[in-house]
């Protein structure tokens, strides 16, 4: 079985030009086939604040109502994929960029409204959080003709419904649907990459990293409040791709993408 890694870049990574080359560089040094997943956030609010655009957001999570779908269309499948396909080109990579709505490979449905915690008081309230996409299915056989065939994905967080709209849909989660829909044909390493070492067990420690995540220290880590905020998330999709059949999940800093026993390995 062929070895395939997908890496996920953060947002914060993406803006910051020096921490980017490095990742690039590195993801470029990884053998064999590979597939780049990317956020792009940071960059998302400061085009919709030049537009006159607000950024709402509820619990870390962005409100896509048709305004912000149109800046997040453009910035995510636009601006920053090409940016990304581009450089990765310049550096003898064969990149595509790609949204979940090309060749139909990610479809998803719009949230429905839900019902959470908006603020430190503990009361619900209903949420909608617009045009958000939750995934429904990812075609790997698709995606697997193109690596195959020596290409290597760039992917945006955006997806489409089947009925002719587009999503915003969490880059976290689109990294590991790719990696479970590509797991049963290849061997599959997931890497979050992102602007930290690991999880931290003190978000003030940089140097505190969790170098191991099961399901139950997750649940431990998750009621004493250690885990929390964006990163529950992230974990969640770490878990549910290794549950899935990933063969290995690293969240890492993105400098270290490229080394052994670095970052919190899910499994």
């Amino acid at each position: 079985m062929d070895k395939l890694t997908i890496v996920k870049v953060g947002g914060a990574v993406v803006e910051d030009s020096a921490q980017l080359q490095t990742l690039l560089e590195n993801f470029c040094a990884i053998e064999g086939k590979k597939i780049l997943v990317h956020g792009g956030g940071r960059r998302a609010t400061k085009v919709a604040a030049s537009l006159g655009i607000e950024s709402k957001m509820v619990g870390g999570r962005r409100i896509t109502d048709g305004a912000m779908l149109e800046v997040v269309t453009m910035v995510y499948g636009g601006l920053v994929n090409k940016n990304l396909v581009a450089q990765l080109q310049a550096r003898g990579v064969n990149a595509l960029g790609i949204t979940g709505a090309d060749m139909d490979v990610i479809r998803s449905h719009k949230r429905p409204p839900v019902e959470m915690k908006v603020d430190e008081s503990g009361e619900k309230k209903v949420v909608d959080f617009g045009f958000v996409g939750d995934v429904d299915r990812a075609d790997g056989e698709c995606m697997s003709h193109l690596i195959d065939n020596g290409i290597t994905l760039v992917v945006a967080p955006l997806t489409h419904d089947g009925t002719g709209n587009i999503l915003n849909t969490n880059a976290d989660t689109i990294a590991s649907t790719v990696a479970k829909a590509l797991a049963k044909k290849y061997e599959v390493t997931l890497i979050y990459s992102f602007e930290k070492k690991g999880v931290l067990s003190n978000p003030d420690d940089d140097n505190s990293v969790i170098p191991l995540i099961t399901r139950e220290i997750f649940k431990m880590y998750e009621k004493n409040g250690v885990i929390s905020g964006g990163m529950k998330p992230k974990v969640e999709n770490a878990l549910s791709a290794v549950e899935s059949g990933v063969s290995r999940v690293v969240i890492t800093l993105a400098d270290n993408i490229g080394k052994a026993n670095e970052g919190t390995v899910i499994q």
